[in-house]
């Protein structure tokens, strides 16, 4: 049987410096849609590559000496080396330099010439350099600047061809009618359209004053246009017009272009119309998102406030900052990156929840079964939920993943990860092994566990590459690829009698203000020696409080401390550090107030059984009456509520 072919593409980059974490963003994206399209069995191309000609690139390898295509060689490869080390599963990596590239387009602009559709006449207007973009004058920020990029533009007066664009805008605005799902996100649709219902003017598709770039076929003296230049390398990648066009013929036209939104414009307008003029298909999909911002706004080389992905792979590990990427931003909107909110991504999703469950899973496995995966048998009350959930999941991530929205996709596989985590609370398998009619819902309890951990762990594949293989050597499972893959998401199928090897946390939790500690230098002068003496002696001074005057027996009696369990948490309105919690002590159910919402989700806190000092005088917090106060550990920036396991809610604490 043939596979369903699919084809993705992301834009060819720019190599003008290296690639922050806003670009690795798209591709990252486009590698998970790959990786999930080829677990789902299609046949997939997805690629990606360099855009290297045009002014702004001759100017700069000038500046430093070199000719162009060196200037750019050296950029490339650490583009490479990006991609390797962000697992980047690419089928095609295209350069615009290269020869099979060169033809393609010079086939199409001659083409399109003896169509009619390309005519000489003479450019008289602005152009952006950085941006490579020519303006009118009307389309001019303040002070002659670029609307896109805010630097001065230039007065450009040359010998140009031009693509007659306006010819072709009805019949762009009606192919925008007969598919509405052509430009996504829907608000990047309606800019678009609004664009050309505003009047299109013909497009300046060649240059003179400079010689770094494709020559036009039918005169010498003029180089193409950079962006007719770039934008066909999604087809010349393919082989189009060569005598070797399988992959054309079997991928084009593209299911997806992934592209930011401030290149729009030049995918969701000019690409089609070049294509309509040429007499070929236009993709099936163009996705414009959003920006990964800093708080000071867009991240730029010139601001000085570029992130490198380089550095933070090396610091926190691939699979952590993929799923970052993936899971903080919701795909079409703009998203604000704080090395803050990386690591309580990390603390929280990936070591409290998703991290967490693996190894209670194993630890109890090991202690109450002798480290073997029981058959299941008579359940608890609790297991259907868990069990419809999961059943449910992967058509909802399926769903998700096809709409392109990554975000929300983690986010229903985290939801099953949660409940999995409170089961455990619910289920107590600690209680069930001391009750010798328990065992056989015992094993149940723990079969179970290590089946929702099989299932969330194969639809996390396409985020987090390298997270199954460690996963599956701690459920006994590397050798069992018929277990592994998208085809075996069905619930039960996970092998019993199988002996499972704990090992260690696959996601260790992060203190950041102890990495930056490790992270500072030694002091010019300073021995090495002394230097972690200083950095011992600071840490001891600095990060744990000194220990308060003693007290007696007598005092430590006065405090009532009891197990409550936690049925119920929300955000406290306009309180960034508050969550309210219904806690349930015995017969009695209370609101306590606590401020641990920059360390815990409200969801996180769900099932908990935590620590409450019960008989604290009642206060009002926000206007919130809280009985009582949730014991936390802390240790600089870190903390954690103390919780226990096989205790009865209302039990007391001695």
């Amino acid at each position: 049987m043939t596979k369903k072919s699919y084809y993705i593409t992301t834009p060819i980059y720019y190599p003008s410096g290296n690639l922050h974490i806003g670009h690795a963003y798209t591709t990252v994206a486009a590698d998970a849609l790959a990786r999930y399209k080829r677990m789902q069995g299609y046949d997939v191309w997805f690629l990606t590559g360099t855009d290297e000609h045009g002014q702004k690139i001759e100017r700069k390898a000038k500046s430093e000496g070199k000719e162009p295509l060196e200037f750019v060689d050296d950029i490339v490869a650490g583009i490479r080396h990006l991609w390797d080390k962000m697992l980047i599963t690419h089928d095609d990596f295209i350069r615009t330099s290269e020869d099979r590239h060169k033809k393609v387009v010079q086939k199409i602009f001659k083409k399109i010439y003896d169509n009619g559709d390309i005519y000489k006449s003479e450019y008289e207007g602005w152009y952006c350099t950085p941006c490579e973009t020519f303006f009118t004058e009307r389309q001019l920020a303040e002070n002659q600047t670029c609307p896109d990029c805010g630097r001065p533009v230039e007065l450009v007066k040359e010998e140009s061809y031009f693509f007659k664009m306006s010819k072709y805008a009805d019949r762009w605005l009606q192919y925008m009618e007969d598919h509405p799902d052509f430009i996504q996100p829907q608000t990047r649709r309606n800019e678009m359209i609004n664009f050309v219902k505003q009047g299109l003017e013909d497009l300046c598709v060649s240059r003179t004053t400079f010689s770094w770039g494709i020559p036009v076929p039918i005169n010498d003296k003029h180089v193409i246009y950079v962006w007719f230049d770039a934008l066909t390398n999604y087809i010349s990648a393919l082989g189009y017009g060569t005598e070797n066009d399988s992959l054309f013929q079997k991928f084009w036209p593209a299911d997806v272009h992934l592209v930011g939104k401030d290149i729009m414009r030049f995918h969701t307008i000019i690409w089609p119309i070049i294509l309509m003029a040429a007499g070929i298909e236009i993709p099936k999909k163009v996705f414009g998102h959003g920006w990964v911002l800093l708080a000071e706004g867009k991240m730029s080389k010139s601001k000085g406030n570029v992130i490198d992905p380089l550095v933070l792979i090396d610091k926190y590990g691939v699979d952590a900052i993929r799923y970052y990427l993936l899971r903080e931003v919701p795909f079409g909107q703009d998203g604000y990156y704080s090395e803050e909110a990386l690591v309580n991504r990390i603390n929280i999703d990936l070591a409290n929840d998703f991290g967490n469950l693996l190894s209670r899973t194993t630890a109890m496995i090991n202690k109450f079964l002798g480290g073997i995966v029981a058959p299941p048998g008579e359940g608890t009350r609790f297991d259907g939920e868990l069990i419809d959930m999961a059943k449910a999941l992967p058509a909802k991530v399926e769903e998700l993943m096809d709409k392109l929205e990554f975000s929300n996709a983690l986010a229903e596989i985290w939801k099953v990860v949660n409940k999995a985590n409170k089961y455990i609370d619910d289920a107590q398998p600690w209680s069930l092994n001391k009750d010798p009619e328990g065992k056989e819902k015992l094993a149940t309890v723990l079969y179970n566990m290590v089946e929702v951990l099989r299932l969330t762990t194969i639809l996390c594949t396409p985020f987090m590459p390298t997270i199954p293989e460690k996963v599956w050597s701690q459920l006994g499972i590397s050798d069992r690829k018929d277990i592994q893959g998208w085809d075996s998401l069905s619930w039960g199928q996970f092998p019993a009698h199988t002996q499972i090897n704990r090992g260690e946390p696959i996601f260790p939790r992060i203190d950041l203000k102890e990495l930056e500690l490790q992270e500072e230098k030694p002091g010019k002068g300073v021995p090495e020696d002394d230097k972690k003496k200083e950095q011992t002696n600071n840490l001891n001074a600095e990060s744990f409080e000194a220990i308060l005057p003693e007290i007696s027996i007598d005092d430590f009696a006065k405090i009532d401390l009891r197990v409550a369990e936690v049925l119920a948490c929300e955000k406290v309105e306009k309180a960034d550090r508050l969550l309210k919690l219904s806690v349930k002590l015995g017969d009695e159910v209370r609101t306590v107030v606590s401020g641990i919402a920059k360390h815990y989700r409200p969801e996180d806190m769900v099932g908990k059984k935590v620590i409450l000092v019960a008989n604290l005088k009642p206060a009002k917090l926000r206007g919130i009456e809280s009985k009582g106060m949730i014991l936390a550990a802390s240790h600089g920036e870190k903390l954690e509520v103390i919780t226990v396991d096989d205790i009865t809610p209302g039990g007391r604490v001695k």
